[in-house]
């Protein structure tokens, strides 16, 4: 376990019982106490979208990128509560504040200033309310969680958000797609937990908050739901 990382058995304070249950959670940079203290209401509209989540095998089987039908399921709770998809993008402004005479006082109105255009563009998010941001990745390439974190890191070092969550799917529900012959659709190199953490422990997410959420097999209806 990371030093940064919240044992598993300890969110219980935090997290409810029937979510951690039904989900692996990850904790990074305290995002759990944070949610649970300062975003109660946002943390509440999550954990009642986690335990509603129910997946079929036929859903898994269906096509995935944008025509998974996993990811709308999501959208269709947390949109009318107005979570939306944001995109950021934001310029610059350097200002130059010349040194006057010799005591090392420093004018109080600019003598240049200089603006680098989209310097910050471009970094979207799937859900974002208030202060927290939510992606859900169920299987695109797995560079894609490189993309995920920066635009979280750089929500959090604007000062934008609070919190940063990631869905994905957990390494237990491979037996589902080996029991459905599927695994070459879902492997190494997309989107699951073990592509995730890696990137959380070497601290691509920057100081920004993290809860990472892994989504098993209790979450399929049709599976056997033994771990």
């Amino acid at each position: 376990m990371n030093a940064e990382q919240t044992d598993n058995k300890d969110l219980s304070k935090w997290i409810p019982a029937e979510i951690l249950e039904k989900f692996e959670v990850f904790n990074y940079n305290h995002a759990a106490e944070i949610l649970s203290q300062s975003f109660a209401n946002e943390l509440a509209e999550i954990v009642d979208t986690l335990d509603g989540l129910t997946i079929s095998e036929d859903d898994i089987l269906k096509a995935g990128g944008n025509e998974s039908p996993i990811p709308p399921k999501f959208s269709r709770i947390l949109d009318p509560k107005g979570w939306k998809e944001i995109r950021i993008s934001g310029d610059l402004l350097i200002k130059f504040f010349p040194r006057q005479g010799r005591k090392g006082v420093f004018s109080e109105t600019p003598s240049d200033r200089k603006t680098i255009p989209n310097y910050i563009d471009g970094h979207n998010i799937d859900f974002v309310k208030g202060r927290i941001a939510m992606d859900v990745e169920w299987n695109s390439k797995d560079q894609t969680f490189d993309r995920d974190l920066f635009a979280m890191r750089t929500y959090y070092e604007c000062d934008i958000i609070s919190v940063g969550i990631i869905v994905t799917r957990s390494e237990s529900l491979n037996r589902v797609f080996r029991k459905l012959g599927i695994m070459p659709k879902y492997g190494a190199s997309t989107t699951w937990m073990g592509k995730l953490l890696p990137r959380l422990d070497s601290r691509r997410h920057g100081g920004c908050p993290i809860l990472a959420i892994g989504i098993t097999p209790r979450c399929i209806v049709e599976a056997d739901h033994e771990k």
